[in-house]
């Protein structure tokens, strides 16, 4: 098996047929190489059905990145300068990063353990704190749906309504997963999705705001084309930005829409069958979605943690050196650092499992470091009860892509179980 192909965590992959190349190509022939264009409209309305399937009325904004989708939320949320905002800790950056963009503090919210995303209860005690000692409510409320699972929606509406605050749903990694039957980014006031070229739809980069309707809608467009006013020549009332889709990246989301509910479905059958494999290894939980029947995640990633007490091959090795380039996925500029620990780091058999794994061209990564963790954000306000932090140092991505086959999995799990000492 030392030749076979490298496995890698979650790439998208085109349709069959190539109609992502037939879009493509009528950009560049009818000369829409550029943001905006009939490709972007398509792509909208596509998005549109796929989200209101349940017969709501939901507007969807196609943009530049789904980072840009939660910066454009915001704003339209009114966060500003001196605001607060409640956002899920256990995420990637960009739930929080746009918060700072607009000068605004982000206030970390701990997870609950089942579905690891934000603790309702910690939510509310984070805002009738913040009330407290600033004399106002948070501005927004951000949860996010982690490697696509569904967040506890129906107390976080309850709670976010019952202080009158706006949810920003972050469902970048959620596309097509549903609670109680509703697509994720049709509760709150905006949903946030994310087109990036490892997500469950790709149009190599990308994202979309989901709007409560065509007012909100507009007022987004508006925003994501430089606040232009109405008039024959440039004038602005606003400061905007230019973040709107490119006709060419659109072209390839029409196609990516015609696989869209494939993926999710392989996604799903990925994890049944880590589910069934991993079942009987020692050691190695594979995570599962609550038993209520109200949870559906599309399985973006499938994740696992191991026993603090099981023993990998290697890991007396681990973080004993400096890694000098970037670690998963595409290579990138990284900021050099001096020693290769933190102190809050995944456990050392975690570290050796992700190296073993990847000597044997399996690419798997550590979970998110919880962002009340990180050094950026270490003087910001947290509501904290050690579940992320729990999980972040035990927990650890495995392959869940369209491209990752039956065999793959059961590849992978064979290096697993070689991976272990007994």
């Amino acid at each position: 098996m030392e030749d076979r192909k490298t496995i890698y965590l979650c790439l998208a992959h085109m349709s069959e047929d190539g109609v992502e190349q037939k879009y493509v190509k009528e950009a560049f022939d009818t000369n829409w190489v550029v943001p905006l264009g009939p490709n972007v409209n398509a792509f909208e309305q596509d998005l549109e059905r796929f989200v209101n399937h349940n017969g709501s009325e939901h507007k969807v904004v196609a943009l530049s990145a789904g980072t840009a989708a939660v910066h454009l939320a915001l704003k339209a949320c009114g966060v500003g300068q001196g605001d607060e905002v409640c956002v899920q800790s256990f995420t990637f950056c960009a739930s929080s990063h746009p918060i700072t963009y607009l000068g605004a503090t982000p206030v970390f919210i701990d997870s609950e353990r089942e579905t690891w995303n934000m603790d309702p209860d910690l939510l509310e005690k984070a805002i009738l704190d913040r009330k407290m000692k600033t004399g106002r409510y948070p501005k927004a409320i951000v949860p996010v749906a982690l490697y696509g699972m569904p967040y506890r929606i129906d107390r976080i509406m309850e709670i976010a309504d019952r202080y009158g605050i706006p949810v920003i749903e972050d469902a970048a990694e959620g596309f097509g997963s549903r609670f109680d039957g509703r697509v994720l980014g049709t509760f709150g006031r905006f949903g946030v999705l994310s087109f990036n070229g490892n997500k469950m739809i790709t149009t190599s980069g990308g994202g979309a705001l989901v709007c409560e309707d065509g007012e909100s809608k507009n007022h987004i467009m508006w925003l994501a084309t430089q606040a232009r006013d109405a008039y024959p020549y440039y004038q602005h009332s606003g400061i905007g930005y230019n973040y709107r889709m490119s006709n060419i990246c659109a072209g390839i989301g029409r196609g990516q829409m015609t696989v869209a509910q494939a993926h999710i479905d392989h996604h799903k059958h990925v994890q049944a069958l880590y589910e069934e494999l991993l079942k009987d290894v020692k050691g190695v939980t594979i995570h599962k979605q609550p038993g209520d029947s109200r949870y559906d995640s599309n399985f973006w990633l499938c994740t696992a943690t191991l026993d603090p007490a099981l023993h990998v091959i290697g890991q007396e090795n681990a973080y004993k050196e400096v890694i000098k380039t970037a670690v998963g996925g595409a290579a990138g500029v990284i900021h050099a650092v001096e020693s290769p620990t933190t102190d809050c780091q995944p456990n050392e058999n975690v570290e050796a499992l992700r190296v073993y794994m990847l000597q044997k061209r399996v690419e798997c990564r550590p979970v998110w470091k919880p962002m009340h963790k990180q050094p950026v954000y270490k003087d910001a306000p947290a509501y904290i009860n050690g579940v992320s932090e729990e999980i972040f140092k035990v927990g650890i991505c495995l392959p869940a892509g369209p491209m990752v086959t039956d065999d793959d999995v059961r590849y992978i799990v064979d290096c697993i179980k070689k991976a272990i000492m007994a």
